[in-house]
C-alpha cells in the first residue's frame, strides 16, 4: 500500500514538473529580454530585473494594471537603468508581453497621442522628452525617464533599439489597421478595443478612428465578429438599445448590408451597417450623408481583407 501511495505522488509530481519547468523559462526568456551590461553607453542596469504576473502586475502599476487584462497582457519584465556618472538620473524599462500583435497594438494605442513624434524603432515608436513608446511582435515596451537630469532622445533611442533587438523579429503592423487607410480618417488615431466598443458590451471587439469629413470631426468604428450571423445579432442588438432609450432610427439595406441612420443616446447622430462579420459606422456626427463615402471605404477595405 505505501508502495502504491508512493508511485501514486510520484507520477504526479512528475506531471506537474513539465507545467513548472515551461513557467521557469518562459521568465527567463521575459528577463533576458532587458539588456543585461547596460541599455545605452554609460547607462547600467541597477539591481536585478523584476519579473510581474496577472497576480502581481498590481504591484508594479496599481491603478493602471485592469487596463492591460483584456490584450491578454500575461508578463512584464522590467529593470532600471542609471547613468554612472550622472547619480539621480535613472531610465526605467518595462517590457510587457501581450496576447497578440494586434493586442501589443490596443495597448500601445491607448498611451500614444496623434501629435507625437514618432521615432524608428519596433512596429510603431513613439517618443517624447519623458518615455519612449514602442510595439513589436506581441510586446509592448515602455521606457520612462525618472529623477534628474532627463536622459536625451539620443539615449531612449539607443535603449529602444537594444530592446528591439532582442525581441522577436518581424509582423510589423496589425494587418487591420489596413482598414482605416482611407480618405477621411485622420492618420495615427486608431485604436484596438478588446471588449465594450463605444461603451456597449455587445461590440465585443473593434476599432475606432477620428474622422474629417468635410471639415466636422466625428468618429468612425469598425466591429469584428466571426461570422455574419454573430454580426446581424450585434446590430438587432444595438438597434434594440436605442428603441429602449426611446429613439427612433431608419433602416435601409441592400445587397447583403442592412444599415440604420439614427440618434444615438451618448453619441448623436450615428449611422451603422453590417456587413458580413463586420459593423461599420461612425458617430458624433452633424450630417450623416457626409460619413457614407468614408463607410463605404471601409467596407471596400473589409471586402479586400476576406
Amino acid at each position: 500500500m505505501k508502495i502504491t501511495c508512493l508511485n501514486a505522488l510520484l507520477s504526479l509530481s512528475l506531471l506537474f514538473m513539465p507545467s513548472v519547468s515551461t513557467a521557469a523559462a518562459e521568465n527567463s526568456a521575459m528577463i533576458s529580454l532587458l539588456p543585461a551590461g547596460g541599455c545605452a553607453a554609460g547607462w547600467v542596469m541597477d539591481d536585478k530585473p523584476a519579473l510581474f504576473t496577472e497576480e502581481t502586475l498590481f504591484d508594479h502599476i496599481n491603478g493602471e494594471a485592469e487596463l492591460y487584462f483584456p490584450y491578454g497582457f500575461d508578463a512584464l519584465a522590467t529593470a532600471r537603468y542609471v547613468k554612472k556618472d550622472a547619480p539621480g538620473s535613472e531610465l526605467m524599462a518595462d517590457v510587457y508581453r501581450m496576447g497578440s500583435l494586434l493586442d501589443a497594438f490596443g495597448i500601445w494605442s491607448n498611451y500614444r497621442k496623434a501629435d507625437a513624434p514618432g521615432c524608428a524603432v519596433g512596429a510603431d515608436c513613439v517618443l517624447s522628452s519623458s518615455q519612449m513608446l514602442f510595439y513589436q511582435d506581441r510586446y509592448f515596451v515602455r521606457l520612462q525617464a525618472t529623477g534628474t537630469p532627463t536622459p536625451g532622445q539620443d539615449v531612449f533611442l539607443a535603449c529602444g533599439r537594444a530592446l528591439s533587438r532582442n525581441l522577436p523579429a518581424g509582423k510589423g503592423r496589425p494587418g487591420e489597421l489596413e482598414l482605416f487607410h482611407v480618405n477621411g480618417v485622420v492618420p495615427k488615431t486608431e485604436r484596438y478595443l478588446p471588449q465594450s466598443v463605444l461603451g456597449y458590451p455587445f461590440f465585443r471587439r473593434g476599432m475606432t478612428a477620428e474622422a474629417n469629413l468635410n471639415g466636422e470631426r466625428a468618429q468612425v468604428f469598425v466591429v469584428f465578429e466571426d461570422s455574419a450571423a454573430a454580426a446581424r445579432k450585434v446590430f438587432d442588438q444595438y438597434l434594440a438599445s436605442l428603441k429602449e432609450a426611446g429613439l427612433e432610427a431608419k433602416l435601409s439595406g441592400k445587397e447583403g448590408i442592412i444599415s440604420l441612420e439614427g440618434i444615438d443616446p451618448l453619441y448623436g447622430k450615428v449611422i451603422v451597417e453590417q456587413w458580413d462579420r463586420y459593423l461599420i459606422g461612425a458617430i458624433r456626427l452633424k450630417d450623416t450623408a457626409a460619413a457614407k463615402p468614408v463607410i463605404e471605404a471601409l467596407r471596400k477595405r473589409a471586402e479586400a481583407r476576406q
